[in-house]
């Protein structure tokens, strides 16, 4: 029996405690290099993206620079995701080490316990890894000509628990006896390609979603719910009626399962509650996973870092709960 790839030492490029030992200068190094990729780690003004500029760091102060075009003063996190931050460079390298490293997810709780931080700043570091990892993934497009997609829907959120005694319990498939939060996560899977997430009310509200990310001539595979049957005009579809079997005549979804098979454990093992207006980013972070589930901790590292220098300063994040601000 082959060992499986998490357990070979090709997953094992990169060592937390190598990145726990860096000094400020180090960080620094990687961090550059990373994110000025093309001129070797040599600064380029995030604002018109000359590379001519000339050092301005202030005495024991982090590396700065002006710009000699625009004469615009930039660090080495300005236009990034962690743009303002206050933390060490190291912390942030470790939280994104530290994050990769989990295969279903990793908590706010634990991740503010590994660095020693609040769990609010934790919890804000969580989310703008997350929303590096879901910018991948913006506006991408899978199919076409000779290629196959999965899709499938699945609910979270909204849990009624039921009443003690079984004579009050009421049928909580009913719309009026549910809370109105529960959210459907449909995905979009590409065989031997990339995963694709939306959160809508329900599987049919996800139709022109998924018109709009599959291309045309496309095989897609579904399962027996009557909200794919508006597919057919477009695609060629295969459905399979899992109360028949998981594939039959070709028809196949297992992928798909796949991604909400690790989703919905990250909900139970990990995070327990997911609030719906959140639901979208873990949904993108367990894409993220399933799509690098066969790279090494060392490439998804880099390639969360290099994200987060590619994304500008979170919409959602940027200065949330940094400090109290008087209205």
């Amino acid at each position: 029996m082959s060992q499986h790839f998490l357990l070979s030492a090709a997953a094992r490029t990169l060592s937390l405690a190598k990145v726990l030992r860096m000094s400020q200068t180090e960080a620094e190094t990687v961090f550059a290099r990373i994110r000025w990729e093309e001129t070797e780690g040599r600064p380029v003004c995030p604002a018109c993206g000359c590379d001519a500029v000339y050092d301005c760091r202030r005495p024991n102060g982090a590396p700065r620079w002006r710009c000699k075009a625009c004469r615009k003063d930039f660090s080495l996190t300005s236009g990034t995701l962690f743009a303002f931050h206050k933390l060490p460079l190291v912390i942030y390298l470790a939280a994104i080490a530290i994050f990769v490293n989990e295969v279903k997810g990793k908590s706010a709780l634990a991740m503010s316990r590994d660095l020693g931080v609040q769990y609010k700043t934790a919890f804000v570091l969580a989310h703008k890894i997350r929303e590096a990892m879901g910018a991948d993934i913006k506006g991408a497009i899978v199919g076409g000509e000779g290629k196959a997609a999965e899709i499938d829907g699945a609910y979270f959120g909204g849990h009624v628990r039921p009443e003690n005694k079984k004579a009050d319990r009421k049928d909580r498939r009913l719309a009026e006896n549910q809370t109105g939060k529960r959210r459907c996560v449909v995905t979009i899977r590409e065989r031997d390609g990339r995963t694709l997430t939306g959160v809508f009310p329900s599987e049919d509200a996800a139709n022109s979603f998924i018109k709009t990310r599959i291309a045309k001539g496309t095989d897609v595979h579904a399962d027996e719910s009557p909200a794919w049957n508006s597919l057919h005009a477009r695609y060629a579809m295969h459905r399979i009626n899992h109360q028949e079997a998981y594939s039959l005549d070709g028809a196949c979804t297992n992928e798909a399962e796949s991604f909400f098979s690790r989703l919905r454990r990250a909900e139970i093992g990990h995070h327990h509650h997911i609030s719906g207006i959140y639901l979208h980013r873990y949904a993108q972070e367990a894409a993220f996973r399933e799509d690098c589930r066969r790279d090494s901790n060392g490439m998804q590292f880099r390639r969360v870092v290099s994200l987060v220098t590619k994304n500008g300063p979170s919409v959602d994040f940027c200065g949330y709960w940094q400090r109290s601000r008087s209205i």
